[in-house]
């Protein structure tokens, strides 16, 4: 009896400690959670003002600052070590120190830091100022990709000419940096292993908190494959009408040069080339916001609009006053592509864009501010739950805003849309449209992280890293480059996001997802009901809905506080990711595209690529 007294005195007294302890680790992550937003605060400022004007002063700067936060990030993963918060009670407390203990590449020997922050600089530099030549003018080689390539290579029809242009920007942003990325690659798995990661792959697959969750992605990238092939074949058959057999094969993959885009990530910029009923007018109100004398600060100003018109937080003036929303005429090089910046104070939240006046820009203008609504939501957090519920719920956010204004129904409202009918013809025009940005993009996003995923998990001899990357794009997208590239060549830098080492898995998770928010929000705003054909999925707007802003602040507030399923059920009450929604929004243009291909014998599928040769 007597020792069982003892015993249980000693686990009392045990209790007793870790309770005590555990209330010492609450005022610790506290009084951590401050100091960690200030020094963010201090990283994140010498990293904008760096992207906003590159030049060496700003890059050594932005290194050496990055380089102190990560050897306090060390400190901290080490002195944590002193509490036993996986025995705690609090999931929260315990959430939190998890959190805390990834370094992720602050993990790394002080020398290979600033070795990865040099590597990344390069990259990220040298494709900010990539520069070409000219088509007509060989000795003018100033063209910068914004705005002067893409503009060329959304409106030429000239394949020639794209090819041109084409070559030299891969050639410049992609193989120039071939060395810098093999370093980058072995830095990535060191840094991984540091952290008990098999590899890279793992550490980005681990921001999802789901052992299956790129089994999760391959079914549901499987279901909708089919729609997509669908989408594939018509393109190829419309392009051989327009550009004849000897640029485009009836059987092979398209020549992705000609599909208005540098990556042929969206197609949506040919559309009037493959529209399904050309003489139906496209929903492109470019020349009409021209007309109204629409610019840069009106189309931000209207997309804050948007969000406050659901009960959501209105832009506080530092974002005006800070901005960067037009491309600087000062001749400084920057990062034009468009980003938006959480500074970790109170209202310290920016975009920077080198916005001009389009469609695509004015949906882009809503996504970009999507993320800033979700920093501003959940702004009142401790520093490490400042961040979405999983990386693809922040694209998703503001790409709802983009598919609600996108549609004919919003472009009415706002007086940019005039006299335009939405029959059954426009509406299958609408449809493939949306097609050619939403479902074009699904594989093309799973690309960019399996490829690689299978050079952090050593699948791939280096000797093959380049036609690897071509292997894939042909294998899911049916795309191939308009020459025959071959290891000499190094092409996947020639994306920003894998120069800039972005994990790309968020954007592939929130195509996916932000057709479940949207179904959902169309429904709480009364705008969508499968049963009535004057209220269809995919011309709904949420613009004005408080009930759809409820869901949004209710979702968006918990920042990364608990696992994503239980983000996604503050949403819809649902917990589980799935492509149903996408499917059903373009049920309609399924229905067509397969009758229209059996109906001109439109071969689905394609057959090997054989530009891309191994040496």
């Amino acid at each position: 009896m007597k020792v069982l007294l003892l015993a249980l005195a000693a686990t009392f007294a045990f209790t007793q400690a870790l309770v005590k302890e555990e209330i010492q680790a609450k005022e610790y992550l506290e009084n951590l959670n401050k100091e960690l937003a200030k020094r963010t605060n201090v990283e994140t400022e010498a990293s904008w003002a760096y992207a906003s004007n590159i030049n060496d002063e700003n890059e050594k700067k932005k290194n050496e600052v990055s380089a102190e936060l990560a050897k306090f990030m060390k400190e901290v993963a080490s002195d944590i070590q002193k509490f036993s918060w996986r025995t705690y009670q609090s999931e929260d407390i315990k959430r939190q120190f998890k959190s805390l203990s990834k370094l992720g590449y602050a993990a790394l020997t002080e020398a290979d830091y600033a070795q990865f922050l040099e590597t990344i600089s390069a990259m990220e530099s040298n494709y900010a100022k990539v520069k070409v030549c000219d088509y007509k003018n060989n000795t003018k080689c100033d063209l910068a990709l914004e705005p002067e390539i893409e503009d060329v290579i959304q409106t030429s029809r000239d394949p020639e000419e794209l090819k041109h242009y084409w070559v030299q920007f891969y050639d410049k942003a992609g193989t120039a940096v071939r060395s810098e990325f093999e370093r980058y690659v072995e830095l990535n798995t060191k840094a991984a292993k540091l952290n008990n990661f098999t590899s890279g792959a793992e550490l980005w697959l681990d921001e999802y908190e789901d052992d299956t969750f790129e089994k999760q992605l391959d079914d549901i990238f499987a279901e909708i494959r089919p729609l997509y092939e669908q989408i594939h074949g018509y393109v190829r058959y419309r392009l051989r009408k327009h550009y004849g057999d000897d640029v485009v094969s009836e059987k092979g993959p398209l020549p992705m040069h000609l599909l208005g885009n540098m990556w042929a990530q969206q197609w949506s910029d040919i559309a009037s080339l493959v529209s399904p009923f050309p003489d139906k007018p496209l929903v492109d109100v470019t020349s009409e916001m021209i007309n109204q004398g629409y610019t840069p600060l009106k189309m931000f100003q209207m997309a804050d609009d948007f969000f406050t018109s659901m009960n959501l937080t209105k832009l506080p003036q530092a974002f005006w006053d800070k901005s960067i929303i037009e491309k600087p005429s000062d001749g400084r090089d920057l990062i034009c592509h468009a980003s938006a910046w959480d500074f970790y104070l109170t209202d310290d939240v920016r975009i920077k864009q080198c916005t001009t006046v389009t469609q695509s820009q004015f949906f882009t203008v809503h996504h970009e501010q999507g993320h800033i609504q979700y920093f501003l939501q959940y702004q009142h957090q401790p520093f490490v739950y400042r961040t979405g519920a999983n990386p693809g719920f922040h694209e998703a956010v503001g790409d709802v805003l983009s598919l609600s204004v996108s549609t004919p129904r919003h472009l009415e409202k706002i007086g940019l849309l005039k006299n335009f009918v939405l029959d059954e013809e426009a509406r299958i025009n609408q449809l493939f449209l949306t097609a050619l940005d939403k479902i074009v993009f699904l594989p093309f996003a799973f690309t960019l992280d399996k490829y690689r995923w299978s050079l952090f998990r050593g699948e791939v001899d280096k000797a093959n890293w380049n036609c690897a990357f071509w292997k894939l794009r042909e294998e899911y997208s049916g795309i191939e480059p308009p020459v025959v590239r071959s290891e000499k060549d190094f092409d996947p830098p020639a994306k920003y996001h894998i120069s800039a080492d972005v994990e790309y898995l968020r954007y592939l998770v929130s195509f996916i997802i932000q057709f479940q928010f949207y179904k959902s929000a169309c429904i709480k705003a009364g705008q969508y009901d499968a049963t009535n054909p004057d209220l269809p999925l995919d011309n709904c707007d949420i613009y004005g809905s408080a009930a759809a802003g409820a869901a949004f602040q209710n979702m968006l507030s918990l920042g990364a506080s608990k696992p994503w399923p239980d983000a996604l059920e503050a949403f819809n009450g649902e917990r589980i990711m799935s492509g149903k929604a996408i499917a059903e929004f373009f049920e309609p243009l399924r229905v067509w595209l397969e009758a229209e291909n059996i109906k001109n014998n439109v071969h689905i599928g394609w057959t090997a690529s054989d530009k891309c040769v191994s040496s």
